[in-house]
């Protein structure tokens, strides 16, 4: 279960760094409109966390990452395993370490997916950004569904 869950980790990883990678190289200064008024890969730099929240506190963020991942690892194993926990932790840990790279290694984080609904634009993210709301949400239903059921392992 452990292995499953870093090599889950990994893939994802993986897969973020390399489409921030090809979006950054190649279409850096260039927005791609995927549908009109909808969707459309437009590179830009984000030096906060979720909504530009806590902007140029890149040594601040690192720290809340790193104690996150810490968070994380130590509740993992609190967690009785299952398909959707190495799925939960695997987008987790995976999504986290994408962004924490870049907050290291570039100042901020890189991201590209551009959606607009109506008048409203959403901010701009990423495939980390993606894992890691997704892996919050499947953590989320362990937690409430298996409630009654002893979801933590020591139970």
């Amino acid at each position: 279960m452990e292995k499953r869950i870093y090599l889950g980790a990994f893939i994802i990883l993986i897969f973020d760094q390399i489409t921030k990678f090809i979006v950054e190289y190649f279409f850096k200064n260039t927005k791609i409109v995927i549908i009109k008024n909808f969707f459309a890969i437009d590179f830009a730099y984000n030096s906060g966390a979720s909504f530009s929240i806590l902007s140029n506190q890149r040594i601040l963020l690192i720290i809340i990452t790193l104690i996150s991942l810490w968070i994380l690892y130590k509740i993992k194993n609190d967690i009785k395993p299952s398909k959707v926990k190495t799925l939960a932790f695997s987008l987790l840990f995976g999504g986290i370490l994408g962004n924490l790279i870049d907050r290291i290694f570039i100042g901020k984080v890189r991201d590209f997916f551009d959606f607009a609904f109506f008048t409203h634009h959403f901010p701009t993210f990423n495939i980390a950004d993606i894992a890691i709301v997704s892996g919050i949400i499947f953590l989320f239903l362990i937690l409430i569904f298996n409630k009654g059921e002893k979801a933590y392992a020591n139970d």
